[in-house]
């Protein structure tokens, strides 16, 4: 019970009298479209509990759950299968030792039938002794990574993989981790071997400088005048923010965000810009909530968020990896550079 009351208290915080109808209610009376009455409250106590929207929602779930009870009937049933089945959907988390979990949202029949053609193929090539020593679970994993991409394991992934790391472990044996973005942080000697893999195989590899700050690892800004964001820009904004800027949320990016609107002479810029997730983007267009940059000298990239309540919450943006220590890296790239 105890969380419940965590929870009851934090829930008066995002509401001025703690009931989430009363700001459905009154958003209904102000004229507001009926899309935009619960818009930004599971944000809203997301925020107030220092939790992701997603946990947020299912709180904000339960309580409604608590005070509905809603009888179960087929048609309903039928319903909810089929906008179950409209929201399949893949998704990719960070594991231990440098290894990432593939989800896959689908329908039952879909995800059996799956499951046992990628068992029954791993069964025969280690029936007929084309495994190559691999266990049938390693089969299942390279099938399926087959069958996805169109290539095979060996000959690397068919798609742009954006990694940072600093000069100096890349050139100079430096330990730092770098950032997979949409993974998070990779170990130097990982980094290291997949660079070399790279180079060494018919994948093509590109070598992009970024600069930033000595001390505090901020991005160096980039301008642009039109009002989406150039796809230049949204990778330098990507590679700078790494996952969803609200608070406490690590969802992948979806949207790059002007964080001030457009509506209000916001610029396309990267100190304008943001990357947000599909749900905290929305919520941030709902009524009463407001966001800024904020001038940070010598920091990282940071924003102010504001909520309905009057309450306010700062995100900064993850440092980049140190730059090298010592200029000798940058004339040992050079040299090579000029060899080649």
């Amino acid at each position: 019970m105890a969380e419940l009351r965590v929870f009851a208290a934090r829930l008066r915080e995002v509401s001025a009298d703690g009931d989430t109808a009363s700001i459905r209610a009154d958003r209904r009376a102000r004229g507001l479209p009926r899309a935009d009455w619960g818009r930004g409250i599971a944000s809203q106590i997301a925020l107030a509990r220092r939790e992701s929207p997603n946990r947020g929602g299912r709180h904000l779930g339960l309580a409604q759950a608590k005070a509905l009870a809603v009888e179960l009937d087929a048609a309903s049933v039928v319903r909810r299968h089929r906008k179950a089945v409209s929201e399949r959907r893949v998704t990719t988390r960070p594991a231990p030792d440098s290894m990432a979990c593939l989800s896959v949202l689908m329908p039952v029949e879909q995800a059996v039938c799956l499951q046992d053609t990628l068992g029954g193929d791993a069964d025969s090539l280690i029936a007929t002794g084309n495994s190559g020593g691999r266990t049938r679970n390693q089969l299942m994993v390279d099938l399926l990574f087959d069958r996805g991409t169109g290539a095979s394991v060996a000959s690397g992934v068919p798609v742009a993989v954006n990694l940072v790391l600093s000069d100096e472990t890349l050139l100079a044996g430096g330990h730092e981790a770098a950032q997979l973005q949409g993974f998070g942080p990779v170990s130097a000697g990982i980094v290291r071997r997949l660079v070399a893999d790279a180079v060494g195989s018919d994948a093509e590899a590109t070598l992009r400088r970024v600069y930033a700050c000595p001390r505090s690892g901020a991005l160096t800004a980039m301008e642009s005048q039109s009002r989406t964001f150039p796809k230049s820009l949204a990778t330098l904004i990507d590679l700078r923010d790494q996952t969803c800027r609200s608070p406490w949320c690590d969802a992948p990016i979806r949207h790059h965000d002007h964080i001030r609107s457009r509506r209000k002479r916001g610029t396309t810029s990267v100190h304008s810009g943001s990357g947000l997730c599909e749900a905290c983007n929305y919520a941030k267009e709902g009524d009463g909530w407001t966001a800024r940059p904020v001038h940070n000298p010598g920091g990282t990239h940071l924003l102010d968020l504001g909520t309905p309540t009057g309450h306010h919450y700062r995100s900064a943006a993850p440092p980049l990896p140190a730059p090298a220590r010592e200029s000798e890296v940058e004339c040992v790239l050079i040299a090579q550079l000029r060899a080649s």
